[in-house]
């Protein structure tokens, strides 16, 4: 239970807290620390170190009520101890909430913890870098957006100093090894600050990553999707875990590159036939086509595109049969980021209408797939009840790819000539490079899982 104490006594509760009983507490004017997620914390003498992470501050809204971004639970999965640093709207200033950060920093180091790292989504971000430029205690910080002056539209004549007044920041870091993660169509962000970040902290010789407009990633909010732990958590448990990181790190995601493990595909896709079958000759469709380099597509298999949906969920489509305007694919989905959803795949029957793949069956979600200039497609998904529903981009990958040895490393190759949907049903299979395959552990469920 939160406990509201006066302001002298702040500094004095965290240095005698006990850590076991899951919260500490502090002013008057703002929440104080607490944790992240359910559950006991690990406790300085056996964390790798604590995370402390800060939300941002709207101006009609009390953002400490706001979810805790999930991509936490893999730095929480990873050892650490994770917890939030809420405050109410009223008295939450830049310098009064980086001092109170910055003394919570320090009595967490007193407590025993190894190392801290503050965290923070926008004006959140500010605070952590405000607080590693007041305190040595602060070992690393994880900014994502960082913006404390307003977006363009309603802050226009503050709006540039979510740049101007960011990188004196940087050039003043103690010694914290600095992560940043600016998105594009970010309303707060007057843009540019990727290079001139990287350009500081490289002088500075401290150990930084900056990604800076990553694929797929949009909007001031990016962070806090499933798909953002899934592409980026592993990457930043690394940063957290190399204390001694000195220069630039590399945060290249390799999830969602290539089909997982975790993606459940029907036996067909993933194990060979015995003996070679040649891909059926097309009676029309479709875009990723047949194998390169002489290779053979699973029997009944003719094309298949990948890709994921914001939540983090992997998705796959493989056409296995076009007759007319009717088609027969398969569809998979891969597991919720919080394991609440299984893998699962089922087979969909469908139409080409108007130049796209329609899946509309009664009690089941409606997929529909538009092809793109790039040989991919613009995937939708409708809940069976239309009332949710998400976008993906899926790319052509090689169907014979699907049954062979995993690789390291995806290829980067790009299709030879892509297909749209309309031409396809009328010209040859077009011949692309793959990403890399899954391997033979996928080939797990049946086609009557539920489908989400």
């Amino acid at each position: 239970m939160k406990r509201l104490l006066s302001t002298t006594l702040a500094v004095a509760v965290l240095s005698t807290a006990v850590l076991a009983a899951g919260s500490w507490f502090s002013t008057a004017f703002a929440l104080g620390l607490d944790p992240a997620f359910p559950g006991p914390y690990v406790g300085p003498g056996h964390a790798k170190g604590v995370v402390v992470w800060s939300h941002g501050r709207s101006i009609n809204a009390e953002d400490y009520k706001s979810p805790t971004p999930i991509y936490l639970e893999a730095l929480r999965r990873d050892g650490w101890d994770v917890m939030r640093f809420d405050r109410l709207a009223r008295g939450d200033t830049l310098e009064d909430s980086t001092n109170r950060l910055a003394d919570y920093a320090a009595a967490l180091k007193r407590q025993g913890y190894k190392q801290v790292i503050l965290a923070g989504q926008s004006f959140g971000g500010f605070l952590a870098l405000m607080a590693a430029d007041a305190s040595a205690d602060v070992d690393a910080v994880v900014a994502t957006a960082p913006a404390a002056y307003g977006n363009f539209d309603d802050f226009y004549d503050s709006w540039r100093l979510n740049a101007t007044k960011l990188y004196p920041l940087l050039e003043h870091i103690k010694r914290a090894r600095i992560m940043v993660f600016y998105f594009h169509d970010d309303d707060f962000d007057p843009g540019g600050r990727g290079e001139r970040s990287r350009e500081i902290l490289a002088k500075r010789g401290l150990g930084y990553a900056v990604v800076d407009q990553p694929a797929y990633f949009t909007t001031h909010w990016a962070a806090s999707s499933g798909l953002f732990l899934r592409r980026f958590g592993g990457c930043i448990s690394r940063f957290a875990d190399d204390a001694a990181l000195s220069g630039e790190f590399d945060c290249a995601p390799r999830w969602g590159t290539m089909p997982s493990a975790e993606l459940k595909l029907p036996p067909e896709l993933t194990d060979p036939p015995r003996e070679p079958v040649a891909a059926a000759a097309p009676t029309g469709a479709i875009g990723s086509g047949g194998a390169p380099g002489g290779g053979t597509a699973p029997h009944g298999v003719r094309d298949v595109w990948y890709g994921f949906y914001p939540n983090g969920r992997e998705v796959l489509l493989g056409i296995e049969a076009v007759q007319g305007d009717k088609l027969t694919a398969v569809y998979a989905i891969g597991p919720s980021v919080d394991n609440k959803h299984p893998s699962s795949w089922s087979r969909r029957t469908g139409r080409i209408v108007d130049d796209s793949f329609v899946f509309k069956q009664k009690g089941k979600s409606t997929l529909r797939f538009e092809p793109k200039q790039d040989g991919g497609l613009g995937a939708s998904w409708t809940s069976a009840d239309g009332e949710t529903a998400m976008e993906a981009h899926l790319k052509p990958i090689d169907p014979s790819a699907l049954s062979s040895a995993p690789s390291s490393a995806p290829s980067s190759a790009p299709s030879s000539a892509p297909a749209t949907a309309a031409s396809s049903a009328r010209a040859e299979r077009s011949t692309v490079k793959a990403s890399a395959p899954i391997s033979a552990a996928a080939a797990n469920g049946h086609g009557d899982e539920p489908e989400d």
